[in-house]
């Protein structure tokens, strides 16, 4: 049955594409979009007719209770993805991400409490690990705050943890590990390589090469929200789950890959103001999967080099690529 979800942080990169994931499977979109005075609605601006025409854009702020208020008033489902998501801006800017990860978290749980939401998804990440004591790391994995990024998702956890004790609150936490895909900010290391290969710069510039990550095609991770935020499952309330596809891989030879599937010949130099300090690099992340696929039968449909295709071929269009500031490190 067709449902009514609200999602925040819908202009963002992940966002955008659940948006258009969750329309395509039936669902008409309450989507809170951070106010601006360009009248600018993020990545929204980029999706169809066909598919904003489901879509009910809230101009707002999730650090402000009515704005949120106003938001899920009508939606029972709700999706929260609004969230500061750079680490090493988090090392600059602590306070914004208490502020905008934990606070706006918290205005999201009152409004749900408030309006008697039907399920809410928090969306939290695979950061909150911190670098793997066991692999593959499985939900009762130590939390460890390596970063202040880091830090304000695991402590948003937990506030969706205690209103779900106190109140009763319907809540699910999902942790993906690194999503990729078209639209993703040059924050993140695949847009980061893919951008300065495809303007054509024959040395990219990285931070550290020896980090493993399980990376993950953006529609794959959306299903899994998709599929979450609109069961009628009782049973997944209170839970906790890893989104992820179990496979991991070197930063280092994940450009070589890159470089091979667009046809390039690349030299890598690392920068020191890419680096993360010593103790903060998060070194190993890779998922295990199996609390998911046992609750909802989600599996990814992508292979990495399938999804590589799929974003550089995005990136390479012109006009996408024109969006993006190749010679500058995006914090």
């Amino acid at each position: 049955m067709s449902k009514q979800v609200a999602v925040t942080g819908a202009d963002g990169f992940i966002g955008s594409h659940l948006v258009e994931a969750l329309v395509e499977s039936g669902n008409t979109v309450s989507a809170m979009v951070q106010y601006n005075s360009f009248n600018s609605w993020g990545w929204l601006d980029t999706l169809t007719p066909e598919v904003m025409d489901h879509v009910h854009v809230h101009a707002g702020d999730v650090r402000d209770l009515r704005s949120v208020l106003d938001l899920v008033h009508d939606a029972p489902r709700v999706v929260h993805l609004a969230a500061l998501i750079s680490v090493p801006y988090s090392f600059e800017t602590p306070r914004s991400f208490i502020d905008t990860n934990v606070g706006g978290t918290l205005n999201v749980l009152e409004a749900c409490r408030m309006t008697g939401s039907e399920m809410l998804v928090h969306v939290s990440s695979s950061e909150v690990y911190g670098t793997a004591r066991t692999t593959p790391i499985q939900e009762g994995h130590p939390l460890q705050a390596q970063s202040p990024y880091a830090a304000s998702k695991i402590a948003a956890e937990k506030l969706a943890e205690s209103f779900a004790l106190s109140y009763g609150l319907p809540v699910v936490v999902l942790r993906p590990f690194n999503t990729f895909g078209p639209r993703q900010s040059a924050r993140a290391v695949i847009p980061t390589i893919i951008s300065q290969v495809a303007a054509g710069h024959p040395v990219i510039h990285l931070g550290a090469l020896e980090p493993t990550r399980d990376f993950n095609y953006v529609r794959d991770i959306v299903n899994a929200f998709v599929d979450v935020g609109t069961s009628d499952d009782p049973a997944l309330a209170g839970n906790v789950f890893n989104v992820g596809s179990g496979s991991e891989i070197a930063i280092g030879r994940l450009v070589t890959l890159i470089a091979q599937l667009m046809g390039r010949q690349v030299d890598v130099r690392v920068e020191d103001e890419r680096l993360r300090p010593d103790d903060a690099e998060v070194m190993r992340l890779v998922c295990d999967g199996r609390r998911l696929r046992e609750a909802t039968g989600w599996e990814p449909c992508h292979t990495l080099e399938r999804g590589l295709e799929l974003t550089a071929a995005w990136f390479q269009h012109p006009t996408n690529l024109a969006r993006y500031k190749t010679g500058v490190y995006n914090v």
